[in-house]
């Protein structure tokens, strides 16, 4: 029995067909398998999502009659098969195999039915399949045609084909490391480099617990461009900060950890039970609050309020390829209230003078700069504060010509990307 292959059948199901979340349900899912046995199903399942488009093309060309649409395990057992054959160099014999065995053994006794197929598919992909994909607009088949026409519209042609691309690799490591560590010393003990952010980035691969310095509280995970918004803040320390939709904590700690006298406020338990358990392995303090931010308010106004608003995530498909198979317009469409919402109530919160980070983890333009235009028209008591390329490590082509960040995720491409985000700063007047 390949538990590591029924592992990632069963786990494709649960995203594709019930559209679950991929992590969430991977954390849960090989909780029982052998640390090798995790790292092979989290590459095997990543490389079928993020190609899912190029997987599904090759497959139907080989079909004579469609798969049955009400039974999704023959499918998932050859996207599986050709993730192995095309994109892993699995041998073609075990790939083959391993992908019929599946089918026979599979827990609904229907699926050993289409062993057939499935043998023959594979087979006839071994000897085809390489001058097929060769063929292929693996970027575009890769991409939701919603995404891929309104990054065609909000950045032109190119540059949503090189957002494409960069969704089709796999992203490196990023850490934050506290304030007053020598990066270079670190980059070098965990066999990385130091972006011009000041970012520290490895190699993915294996367990992070077992990294120098994760016991000591040293760094944290955080993508490169989810580190820049907290750095518009300037020089904080002593200050009071509001972190709205704080968790799972890395804006927190980068706050905390500049000195600044935190609030982080998150509506979700189990994301302030993560958020905790980060700030106690670093270290570090906050006051936590479960609450809404979009009703919440502080004691006292504050000095400074960042808001990562709730969004649609596609800034993140390079890391987590199952958002652009889960997300729809609607999603976009939905959440923009929402972020209204809680930006309405962050401006609330500040000291005249002070200064709000508004950002999201999105490529769509309704959830960043749109959302800032409506916001300034509404608030004639706001305006906005341009970010300048020496806050963010002199990489001019990240900022707007309205004066925000706007990270793509192939900036620093050569270094191997980067997170979408949106971050506009904002300045109530005296």
């Amino acid at each position: 029995m390949d538990v590591a292959r029924q592992t990632a059948a069963a786990l494709l199901e649960t995203v594709l067909s019930k559209r679950h979340a991929f992590d969430e349900s991977f954390a849960r899912a090989v909780e029982p398998l052998a640390p090798q046995d995790r790292g092979f199903v989290r590459q095997l399942c990543a490389t079928v999502l993020r190609r899912l488009g190029q997987i599904d093309d090759l497959i139907d060309g080989c079909l004579d009659k469609p798969l049955p649409p009400a039974m999704p395990a023959p499918r998932d057992i050859l996207r599986l098969g050709v993730a192995q054959l095309l994109f892993l160099n699995t041998p073609a014999h075990a790939a083959i195999d391993t992908s019929v065995t599946l089918a026979d053994e599979h827990d609904d006794k229907r699926v050993a039915a289409f062993k057939g197929v499935i043998n023959a598919v594979l087979r006839r992909l071994s000897q085809e399949g390489a001058a097929k994909r060769a063929r292929q607009d693996g970027p575009k088949l890769n991409t939701p045609k919603w995404l891929w026409d309104s990054w065609a519209k909000a950045y032109g042609g190119d540059k949503a084909r090189q957002i494409a691309e960069m969704h089709l690799r796999e992203p490196p490591l990023d850490l934050t490391l506290k304030p007053g560590l020598d990066l270079k010393q670190w980059a070098q003990k965990l066999g990385g480099q130091v972006l011009p952010t000041g970012t520290v980035r490895i190699t993915a691969g294996g367990r992070i617990e077992e990294l120098a310095g994760y016991n000591d509280g040293a760094w944290w995970v955080q993508d490169a461009a989810a580190a820049l918004p907290a750095r518009l803040l300037g020089d904080i320390a002593g200050k009071t900060v509001v972190d709205l939709c704080a968790a799972p904590g890395g804006k927190t700690a980068q706050l905390a950890s500049a000195g600044a006298l935190v609030t982080a406020v998150d509506r979700a338990p189990p994301r302030i039970k993560t958020l905790n358990i980060n700030l106690r392995r670093l270290k570090l303090q906050a006051e936590v609050v479960t609450a809404d931010g979009a009703t919440w308010k502080p004691s006292a106004p504050a000095d400074a309020v960042l808001l990562d608003a709730p969004c649609s995530s596609t800034g993140t498909i390079r890391r987590h390829p199952d958002v652009a198979l889960l997300k729809t317009e609607r999603d976009v469409t939905s959440v923009k209230p929402v972020q209204a919402e809680l930006l309405k109530n962050a401006a609330r919160m500040l000291k005249p003078g002070c200064t709000l980070i508004y950002c999201v983890c999105s490529l769509q333009p309704e959830e960043g700069p749109q959302q800032i235009t409506a916001f300034l028209k509404a608030n004639q008591g706001f305006s906005r504060k341009p970010v300048t390329p020496g806050e963010i490590g002199g990489l001019a082509e990240l900022i707007t010509p309205d004066g925000d960040l706007r990270t793509l995720p192939f900036h620093l491409a050569e270094q191997g990307g980067m997170d979408g985000f949106f971050a506009a700063r904002l300045v109530k007047k005296g």
